[in-house]
């Protein structure tokens, strides 16, 4: 079954040119020039129930501009959604009831109350019976650690203590489907790890349906198994995390530490006619660096550990920002891996 659906999907944005000095300015007072902006150009994908799914892109993409498609906020200039078997903006009052939102630099809490009457006010909203209500808050306020915030006002909690009172009120409805629009952005490693832990045991728990989109590619790495990459509101890569890294990532860096002193020399020319390139960190330490496409790390581990005393070795694989850095560059993924 299709949590969400998306076909040929376009908005399109009108806005005005204006043109220079006092004559244009006079110009524009009678007769104005537009602009077309196209922000998203004919997608398409289709996300199953129960998927937790990233949706990348740099600083005007497309992100926003899609998420709020699928939410109803915007109406799309041609092509089909269906989200939750619904068109979001034809049957709004029926559709939200089945999705959360949160928005990381906008809050959907009252400013001036305490948190628990936003909940209650957003129970009406949602039409959520008292008994569900009381389950469900049951529920978040020990999976969030929300019991001595309940009270407080919105203003005076701090921001991660706020993102977990916005991720609790998202949720207070049982959604089938959660929009993340950068939910964790400005939030310590703790508390980042802490929403992120809840999400995954919520996504198992529910199967609710969870697309998230961030500049923390972190957070894509610990909660998606799949991702849309967008750029210039076109689809540049629709598949597996691991897929991307396999596709794009140049190689993996090996650290070894040693019992005694190594040699630069013995060590290159232990692993002579494998391509690889090694540099010495101290006189105990050496990393080599195996590129994916002309050298086999087995065949490395194995000359070296063969022969040298060793305390430890880590493998370290490319960074995930460093292959979208890479794939925005080149302006597409769907192209060989580099060499």
């Amino acid at each position: 079954m299709l949590a969400i659906d998306v076909k040929h999907l376009t908005k399109q944005f009108k806005a005005q040119r204006n043109r220079e000095g006092v004559k244009g300015a006079l110009k524009d007072l009678f007769k104005r020039e537009y602009n077309y902006i196209t922000a998203v150009d004919e997608i398409s994908f289709q996300i199953p129930k129960g998927e937790i799914c990233g949706y990348i892109g740099e600083n005007g993409a497309g992100k926003s501009t899609t998420i709020k498609m699928l939410t109803g906020i915007l109406v799309p200039t041609s092509g089909e959604i269906h989200v939750n078997g619904f068109v979001p903006y034809k049957e709004r009052e029926k559709f939200v009831r089945g999705i959360g939102v949160v928005f990381g630099q906008r809050s959907q809490l009252w400013w001036d109350i305490g948190v628990i009457e936003s909940f209650q006010l957003l129970r009406k909203v949602y039409r959520v019976s008292e008994a569900d209500y009381k389950k469900r808050l049951d529920e978040l306020v020990q999976r969030l650690q929300l019991a001595e915030l309940l009270n407080r006002p919105v203003r005076k909690l701090s921001l991660g203590q706020r993102m977990r009172c916005e991720l609790a009120a998202s949720l207070l409805h049982n959604p089938a489907i959660v929009f993340l629009d950068e939910p964790t952005i400005g939030l310590d490693i703790v508390v980042k790890t802490e929403i992120r832990e809840f999400l995954k045991s919520m996504n198992q728990r529910y199967e609710t349906t969870i697309l998230l989109t961030t500049h923390d590619l972190q957070d894509i790495e610990a909660l998606c198994s799949r991702v849309i990459m967008l750029d210039d509101g076109h689809i540049i890569y629709d598949g597996g995390l691991e897929e991307l890294k396999n596709r794009w990532g140049k190689g993996k860096e090996i650290i070894f530490q040693f019992t005694s002193p190594c040699v630069l020399a013995e060590l290159q020319q232990l692993t002579a006619g494998q391509q690889v390139s090694w540099t010495k960190e101290n006189e105990l330490t050496a990393k080599v660096w195996v590129p994916t496409e002309h050298a086999n790390i087995s065949e490395v581990l194995s000359r070296v550990v063969g022969v040298m005393p060793i305390i430890d070795i880590k493998i370290v694989e490319t960074n995930t920002d460093d292959i979208v850095r890479e794939i925005y560059k080149s302006g597409s993924a769907k192209g060989s891996v580099p060499q």
